[in-house]
């Protein structure tokens, strides 16, 4: 924290009374009574409006108190009674930095540097609004990744396949965005509480489904406990996907809950090639197609944020057996 300028003013000669109000008022500002210290230098301006020394020290009182717009027009003030005094501009970058408006602190504290530019402390402003400008901008950008989620974008490719595989156009558009929401609803979870649930979601048939005693989602939190747990629970999907009528299905648990199968563990086809990031599955299920995913998660600038999909090979990594049963090809 700089202190207030002791400089004399320029030109007119100060009254007693004035020296005494700005010099109280900086005993004032060392001792942290910022407001005390504005008003004694609000009453010394009262006495000699056009002292540049008293803007500027108010302009950091009123830093301190968090009065950002009346600081900078004090800081604008004593830039106007004297252009060429480094210490307005180094006023005005201070207070635009607290506003986090760093291009314009950035400009204010290089006209500082170039009235004096032996100043340690403006080199190290400058520096330190660098790191500052580029810690904002990579802000915003996690921020704009957090907000702006496009799987239909990642799963592109993956349209040909299904106009292939499953059924009329109207029908594997309805997969794929059934697809598309289910992902993106489990990146949405995660970038806001660091999780997903584990759990089932099924692409019910609109005309044969009972809503009333088939649910579009089956938690399955037991289901990678054991190998028990896990050989006990693909057949009940399976059966629950054939009782329902389902189109499709979305497995999506998080890597952190699994401990059979660990599908990251393993040497040849099954070696894993995604490092220890954290983060979750989504294995998608159709009697024609079957696909998996692995979306890794990273800490940036303290925010939790998915990374693009990572399509792995789901015959040597898949989280559970085919839950439909397999329409084979019609021999001719």
């Amino acid at each position: 924290m700089t202190e207030p300028a002791a400089e004399a003013k320029s030109g007119a000669v100060s009254s007693s009374e004035e020296i005494s109000l700005k010099d109280r008022g900086n005993e004032f500002f060392k001792a942290g009574n910022y407001l005390k210290a504005a008003a004694l230098y609000t009453q010394a301006i009262k006495l000699d409006p056009s002292n540049p020394t008293l803007y500027s020290n108010r302009a950091a009182a009123f830093l301190q108190l968090v009065k950002l717009n009346k600081a900078l027009a004090d800081a604008e003030t004593t830039i106007s009674l004297k252009p060429q005094w480094e210490k307005g501009y180094f006023r005005k970058g201070c207070i635009l930095e607290a506003m986090e408006q760093y291009d314009d602190a950035m400009a204010a504290f290089q006209t500082s540097l170039q009235y004096n530019p032996q100043s340690s402390e403006v080199s190290k402003k400058i520096k330190r609004i660098s790191q500052l400008a580029r810690d904002k901008k990579r802000a915003q950008e996690v921020e704009n990744k957090k907000s702006n989620i496009d799987m239909a974008k990642h799963l592109e490719k993956l349209k040909s396949e299904m106009s292939e595989k499953c059924g009329s156009e109207e029908s594997w558009k309805e997969i794929f965005s059934f697809l598309v929401e289910t992902m993106e609803t489990a990146v949405k979870s995660w970038h806001e509480t660091s999780k997903v649930d584990p759990r089932v979601y099924f692409l019910l048939d609109n005309e044969k489904t009972q809503t009333d005693k088939y649910a579009p989602v089956v938690n399955i939190d037991k289901a990678f406990e054991s190998p028990h747990t896990h050989s006990s629970c693909f057949p009940f999907l399976r059966q629950y996907a054939e009782d329902s009528f389902s189109r499709a299905a979305c497995v999506v648990a998080p890597k952190s809950i699994i401990s059979y199968p660990q599908v990251w563990k393993g040497q040849g086809s099954r070696k894993w090639k995604h490092g220890q990031h954290d983060g979750f599955f989504v294995q998608f299920e159709s009697p024609s197609l079957r696909k998996l995913w692995f979306i890794p998660s990273s800490n940036e600038m303290g925010q939790t944020l998915c990374r693009d999909p990572e399509v792995l090979d789901i015959s040597s990594h898949e989280l559970l057996p085919r839950v439909f049963r397999e329409n084979l090809p019609k021999s001719s």
